[in-house]
């Protein structure tokens, strides 16, 4: 796990095979990593120790061979290469927006047009079971474009579509070896045919909120229903509690919530793309779950999920799985806080669309480094810190922290509350965990810290 690592050995590990047209380039994209990785929200012009090192990594995302997949692409193909066990890939959009008045050329349009950039489908392998952040399985970057007025359901069918990059990493990650089972774990914008068949195509496992409730299914019995109409049949398989913490305009409160599940069939649309026509699919067999809050308190909204998937769904205890997979999809939107606020991609001040996709590689990879620091902390408090830190900076901390455990003795959760109260985190007894933008104004006060100390020992070893 790269938390084990020293960032020289991480460096080496992700980018070492990296293919780039010349040796030199490998060398000098692993020296870039560790100079981001060591303070990642920074620019690079305070990443790099001098204007040698900082003119050599812009000629670095210069270079044609330099590229977002020649960069990360090793990074997935070692992600993928698991040898057993169930593993889920949280996958989602994110718009990365450079901004409207960026003097960049080929960057598209996004949001309702105020913003400028592309869209980065991502898609984090997490471990099924122990929730281990395993890295990035598979990416792509789209350019939005503009949807033809008048345009009909067929006519859309015929052109590339944006949906369709749901599926290019679907087939990015591809089939799982012997022994090893991918889960596919979507949102609604995972809701539909064509994405499906990719899975089945791989031969992988899928759990997708459903978007679209009035979708025409096939009950067991072949009957053509609507979606919404078919849940409304099927029995209860249990009830249970979930506490809800207060959210803007809802107080916190206790929902009751009661759990369906059935058997359908997805029937192929009437309106399908030439990857569909070509595959001519039967109808696809899977499993539906529906989660409903009930008795739910005036003036709020009701919880409910419903999910497609591929998993066994006959009994509580396997939707119940089910469920709990659904809700780790949280983590990839995690993720996205650590790419944004963690690393600070939309802030890269590069000219040219090519050299700020090869830099949003970069710091892909850079991202699932800190996303693996903080899950330690989550999943495993009580692990020592000295295992996952660098010694140097837990001085640091321990100097400018008051009352501390000693250093040696700091735990991973200690640690990294302990880095967000530089950031600004009180943590108070009811303050819950800290969140990226504490941890990240407090690591950087604590990489001043420690910069100073390596100059004063510099220094003082050149007497």
């Amino acid at each position: 796990m790269a938390a084990n690592q020293n960032v020289k050995e991480w460096a080496r590990k992700n980018f070492g095979d990296c293919q780039l047209g010349d040796k030199r380039r490998t060398e000098r994209l692993m020296k870039v990593a560790e100079q981001v990785a060591t303070n990642p929200s920074a620019s690079f012009p305070n990443q790099m120790p001098g204007w040698s090192d900082l003119k050599a990594a812009y000629r670095l995302f210069d270079r044609e061979d330099v590229t977002f997949s020649s960069i990360v692409g090793p990074h997935w193909r070692a992600t993928c290469q698991r040898k057993q066990g169930r593993y889920l890939i949280l996958c989602d959009t994110t718009e990365i927006d450079f901004g409207l008045h960026r003097d960049v050329e080929d960057l598209a349009p996004l949001g309702n047009g105020t913003g400028r950039g592309f869209l980065l489908h991502n898609g984090l392998m997490v471990d099924a079971n122990s929730e281990e952040i395993i890295g990035l399985a598979g990416q792509t970057i789209h350019y939005r474009k503009k949807a033809p007025k008048k345009e009909t359901n067929s006519q859309r069918m015929k052109r590339e579509r944006e949906s369709k990059i749901w599926g290019d990493v679907v087939d990015a990650v591809g089939t799982p070896r012997d022994g090893v089972e991918f889960v596919h774990v979507c949102d609604r914008g995972g809701d539909n045919f064509e994405l499906v068949c990719h899975f089945v195509q791989q031969r992988t496992d899928w759990v997708v909120r459903v978007s679209h409730m009035h979708r025409l299914v096939l009950t067991p019995g072949d009957e053509q229903v609507k979606l919404s109409e078919y849940l409304a049949t099927l029995p209860v398989l249990e009830t249970y509690e979930l506490e809800l913490r207060a959210r803007p305009h809802q107080p916190s409160r206790v929902a009751k919530l009661e759990v369906r599940a059935g058997a359908i069939k997805l029937p192929v649309p009437r309106y399908r793309s030439q990857y569909v026509k070509d595959l001519a699919p039967p109808p696809i067999a899977m499993s539906v779950i529906e989660v409903r809050e009930v008795d739910a308190p005036k003036g709020t909204k009701p919880i409910k999920w419903v999910l497609y998937t591929s998993l066994p769904a006959t009994t509580f205890d396997e939707t119940w799985r089910v469920i709990g997979y659904y809700e780790k999809r949280w983590l990839v939107e995690e993720f996205h806080k650590a790419y944004k606020t963690g690393c600070r991609v939309t802030g890269r001040q590069l000219k040219e669309a090519h050299r700020l996709e090869a830099a949003a590689g970069l710091m892909s990879v850079v991202a699932v480094r800190l996303l693996q620091l903080k899950s330690v902390a989550r999943t495993d408090p009580q692990r020592p810190a000295k295992s996952v830190v660098p010694h140097l900076w837990l001085q640091m901390l321990n100097a400018v922290r008051k009352n501390l455990t000693r250093d040696h003795d700091l735990t991973v959760g200690q640690f990294y509350r302990e880095v967000a109260k530089l950031g600004g985190f009180l943590g108070r007894k009811h303050d819950g965990q800290p969140g990226w933008i504490t941890i990240w104004r407090g690591w950087e006060k604590l990489y001043t810290l420690v910069t100073a100390a390596e100059l004063a020992m510099k220094l003082k070893r050149c007497g």
